[in-house]
């Protein structure tokens, strides 16, 4: 049985593939499994630096399998019950809360369809590249929902600001590639069959940085998009260098510097 989440792991980062090109990558329930047992792993995983998430086939991730989710239901008329509901929703909002806990930056690589919780993984990133025939939405609002859902009423305005964010989140409505990275929702536009050769240089970038100090920088940008005052984001910044500057790394780090070339870390 061919696995919903293909894991290729080259010199430090992970490339995971939605594996279900038939249903454009749609989330049923083995995928939404192995997507939080994959992220929960990284929690206290040193191998993995770099996390390189993207779609089989055509396309990133058309959101909720509906298909399945209704077979599912078979012949059943009353609804779920709430907690039942609740359960289900849950799991896949673990999935995004998982990605912005885990130490690793994740570089989200978008082509075709990234709907509804596919739109949220991808928004759950941190970088995000777009191939040029990107389209991006909170289909939850076209379905009989709210539009806030999975995470995207946090992520969206962060990224994009309050207007676009009420905009796509109110109506549904697609957002393209080349909008996508004039708003700043994306950090670059290719042709799709170049979306791996994109994320390269991020990842080559993220691999120079030492290991202590790249997984403390994605903990301090978490916390300072929250953070009430600029006393409270200097005074975790101040943390993150000086417990940096401890480390065996810095001393690579700047060995390195001095003598032009890469650095070489060890892996901890």
């Amino acid at each position: 049985m061919t696995s919903p989440l293909l894991i290729e792991h080259h010199d430090g980062v992970d490339w995971v593939t939605l594996n279900r090109p038939e249903s454009l990558n749609a989330l049923d329930a083995s995928l939404i499994d192995a997507l939080n047992t994959y992220f929960q792993g990284l929690q206290r995983n040193r191998d993995t630096r770099v996390v390189v998430l993207k779609g089989a086939g055509a396309n990133f991730c058309a959101g909720l399998d509906l298909k399945q989710a209704m077979a599912r239901r078979g012949g059943q008329t009353e609804p779920p019950g709430v907690t039942e509901s609740l359960d289900s929703q849950r799991r896949i909002a673990d999935i995004v809360m998982l990605m912005r806990r885990c130490p690793q930056p994740i570089i989200a690589l978008v082509q075709g369809a990234a709907a509804g919780g596919g739109f949220a993984l991808a928004l759950a990133a941190d970088i995000r590249i777009a191939a040029k025939n990107a389209r991006m939405n909170c289909a939850f609002i076209k379905l009989g929902l709210g539009g806030c859902d999975i995470g995207t009423s946090y992520f969206l305005p962060r990224l994009v600001g309050v207007s676009v964010a009420s905009e796509l989140i109110l109506t549904g409505r697609f957002i393209h590639a080349d909008r996508a990275l004039a708003v700043g929702l994306v950090s670059e536009v290719v042709d799709a069959a170049d979306l791996d050769t994109a994320a390269n240089p991020y990842v080559d970038a993220m691999m120079t940085a030492s290991p202590v100090g790249l997984r403390l920088s994605k903990e301090c940008l978490n916390m300072s998009v929250d953070a009430g005052s600029i006393e409270a984001v200097i005074a975790m910044e101040d943390r993150n260098q000086v417990l940096c500057s401890r480390s065996e790394d810095f001393q690579e780090g700047i060995k390195a510097f001095l003598e032009k070339r890469k650095p070489v870390y060890i892996r901890r």
